[in-house]
Formats: C-alpha cells, structure tokens, sequence
C-alpha cells in the first residue's frame, strides 16, 4: 500500500472511529472499540476495500499514533479526539507545568472572553511542545500559540488526561489559565 493509500485510508478510518461509525454501519462499544472484522466488512460496502494487514499498516504507519488495536487485534479505536461520548479510558495524570494550544487568531477574541472548550469534541486538546501547537493552529488559519498554566489548572482541582497518542487533555480551560497570547498578535492589531 503507497502513502497516498495509507493517508486517505486514515482519514476514512478517523472520520468512521472518532465521529461517524453508523455511516458504515458499525457501533462501538462504551470505550470506542470497533470489531475489527466488522470495519473491514463496513469499509468494504463504503468502497475502501482493506485487509486486517492494510490497518496493522495504517495503525503502525500513522505520524500521529490515531490509532489502536487491542492485545489480539480483533478490535481498534480512535486513541482520543472523538465527538461522540465513548471513555477512551484516558488515565489522569498530573500535567507538565505548562502546556500549549495552538488555534486561529480569528478565535482569539472568543478565547479571551470564555477560555478553550472543546467545541464538537469531548475534550480540549494540549500539546508538550510549541511547535506541534502552532501546527494544529495552522490547519486552522494563521496560528497562534497560547500558553496554559496547566500546573495552576491542575492545583486548583481541574483534571489532565494523556491519551495513548500523548495529546493533552482537558475538559476546558479557563481564560485565566492562558497566560500569554502570542506577541505578534497584539502587534498586528495595532496596525490596523
């Protein structure tokens, strides 16, 4: 299978397992395990023809470790980023004093007003390290980083899960744990 495959298979696989598995007929469980057999059969009928070696290649393959199989690979799921209610099992975890979330700087204003919530998903999604935020915020428009005062969150009673991907999670974040928004934003809003 060439990386075209693998790339548009993920996709199909990402929509089907964090968002949509009736469109191929299939159901998860309260944790959001597939049977692997009947998401082979649902792709097949959707016209994405795929063997249970095609998705060990997808799932070992993917740059961002989407997904998961089970001990003997009769069941899959999405690691986290679903947006219909399943407990992926998160553990929660003390998180790193600081985190970061890269967003638009169209959403800026709104984030200023009422923190991060996790819009049509479960949970907000953190990043360890600057870089992986503002390529998040780039798929959405021109980036920017914010810097969460995860240490102060967690203090005051707020929780933090790791999914098996390692993406940080919450279930908000209060607009006073943003500590910095980035400098060149204010700078370009004062030139207009």
């Amino acid at each position: 299978m060439n990386s075209d495959r693998i790339i548009k298979i993920s996709k199909f696989m990402s929509m089907v397992l964090r968002h949509k598995p009736e469109r191929i007929g299939i159901t998860l469980d309260a944790q959001g395990w597939a049977d692997t057999n009947a998401l082979i059969k649902g792709m097949k009928r959707a016209g994405h023809s795929v063997s249970l070696e095609d998705l060990k290649l997808v799932v070992n393959e993917n740059d961002k470790k989407r997904f998961k199989f089970n001990e003997d690979y009769t069941k899959i799921r999405a690691s986290q980023g679903h947006s219909i209610d399943v407990d992926v099992e998160l553990p929660e975890i003390a998180p790193p004093d600081i985190l970061y979330h890269g967003t638009a700087s169209r959403n800026i204003a709104s984030i200023k007003d009422t923190g991060l919530k996790p819009g049509g998903r479960l949970y907000v999604h953190l990043s360890k390290d600057r870089e992986t935020a503002e390529n998040v915020g780039a798929r959405h428009g021109k980036p920017v980083v914010l810097t969460i005062n995860a240490a102060q969150m967690h203090k005051d009673g707020h929780k933090f899960y790791l999914s098996d991907n390692n993406v940080w999670m919450a279930k908000s974040v209060p607009a006073d744990y943003i500590r910095q928004f980035r400098r060149e934003e204010k700078r370009e809003g004062n030139e207009e």
